[in-house]
């Protein structure tokens, strides 16, 4: 009798992790690796908040919390969303997690039944088709062009509906592209949702704060307010607040999908830590003015990520106006061969061919729904990242 359950059979680990743990298990035997494959900030957290934390278990705050977090947590963030998109969320619409992926995860388990339908613009970040799967749904991917900026438009998404349709999954600023939609661009879709009453809208904002060139990023539902009674806002701390491992991320939506959020989690991790919420509500209560310090940096590195590559015959390298990624075209570079032999058959080969000959670790396309492409992270710093374009260059002008 197998092991695994059948639903297992539908997943595959996440591509990003495990490219990235690869990266660190060559540079562990000596290799000398730049890894650009993690979608993690280089920034230390903040010293305030590692205090915050410090205090907190001094305190004693080491105990239990509510299973959707601490009030003082859910009263901050609902302050911080309506601050910054000009909201009107209250403490009992917002559920703490562990991360936004558990956001995400609780609400597809809790709302999908069998065949319900979820509408994923691609590229996509790896683990939105897969988590829909878990949840016995069916990803419904419709893939983007560079020629409208990776971004869905409002004739996409009226052509994916069916009457199946459960919700339209969309993240603004994007991973993998950087592509942030305009108010106007979300106007349009959020027209066409309008139209269907049936359709819930998860927005995955937890790069939203990582915008460039005094570009602001908007949110579903600060562009149609008629849409705020199926629309459930993630964000977390994990980007903006350079956080990751502290594991923080929420839910803002109506109290009776909250409700069913806190019933499935509360019978499978119950709270997020006491601690790392201690340190999360520092970071969503202080002013915000130390992320726009990390933004400046970030736009640098992108700028010089973009002008380097741009230049490199057979690759080309969109301008992102948000997160920390650039996502380049390989198309032109496919069927060629490598230095050492190796040909590029897809995007796969590329990325595969770039890590052992160079060691620079980046995520090829197909991972998020889009071959033909590789990702970059420049969430590093400027020295290895200059380093890292000189090798990438190198390389590509190697092939024959």
């Amino acid at each position: 009798m197998p092991l695994a359950a059948t639903r297992m059979g539908r997943i595959l680990p996440s591509q990003t992790i495990a490219i990235t743990q690869k990266a660190r298990a060559l540079k562990a035997e000596g290799r000398d690796i730049i890894s650009l494959s993690a979608g993690e900030p280089d920034f230390d957290t903040p010293d305030f908040i590692k205090q915050a934390a410090i205090e907190a278990i001094q305190r004693g705050e080491t105990k239990y919390t509510d299973v959707a977090g601490t009030p003082a947590l859910r009263q901050a963030v609902a302050a911080r969303l309506n601050a910054d998109f000009d909201l009107d969320y209250r403490a009992e619409e917002i559920c703490i997690s562990i991360g936004g992926k558990q956001v995400i995860y609780n609400a597809m388990v809790a709302t999908l039944n069998e065949g319900d339908e979820v509408i994923i613009p691609a590229p996509a970040w790896v683990s939105y088709p897969d988590i829909v799967q878990l949840a016995d749904g069916k990803p419904v991917i419709v893939p983007t062009t560079s020629e409208t900026g990776f971004r869905l438009t409002a004739e996409q998404l009226r052509a994916a509906i069916t009457p199946r349709t459960r919700w339209l999954m969309l993240n603004s600023p994007c991973n993998p592209t950087g592509s942030a939609y305009s108010r106007e661009e979300l106007k349009a879709l959020t027209d066409v949702l309008l139209e269907h009453p049936q359709i819930w809208v998860l927005t995955d904002d937890i790069y939203a704060k990582l915008t460039y060139d005094g570009r602001q990023a908007y949110t579903i539902v600060q562009v149609e307010p008629r849409l705020r009674e199926r629309t459930l806002t993630m964000n977390g701390v994990s980007k903006a607040y350079a956080m990751t491992g502290w594991r923080i991320g929420f839910a803002a939506a109506p109290v009776q999908l909250i409700k069913e959020l806190i019933k499935l989690q509360g019978q499978s991790t119950s709270n997020a830590c006491s601690i790392a919420q201690a340190a999360a509500l520092a970071a969503v209560s202080a002013p915000q003015d130390f992320i726009q310090e990390m933004v400046s940096v970030y736009q640098k590195r992108r700028d010089l990520v973009v002008a380097a590559l741009s230049r490199v015959p057979g690759l080309i390298c969109p301008k992102p106006e948000g997160a920390f990624y650039v996502f380049v075209s390989v198309q032109n570079l496919l069927g060629k061969r490598t230095a050492s032999g190796h040909v590029l058959k897809n995007d796969e080969d590329f990325v595969t061919a770039l890590l052992d000959e160079t060691g620079v670790a980046a995520v090829h396309g197909t991972a998020f729904l889009m071959p033909g492409y590789f990702r970059v992270s420049y969430a590093t710093s400027t020295e290895l990242l200059e380093e890292a374009c000189r090798r990438i260059a190198r390389f590509c002008e190697g092939l024959a």
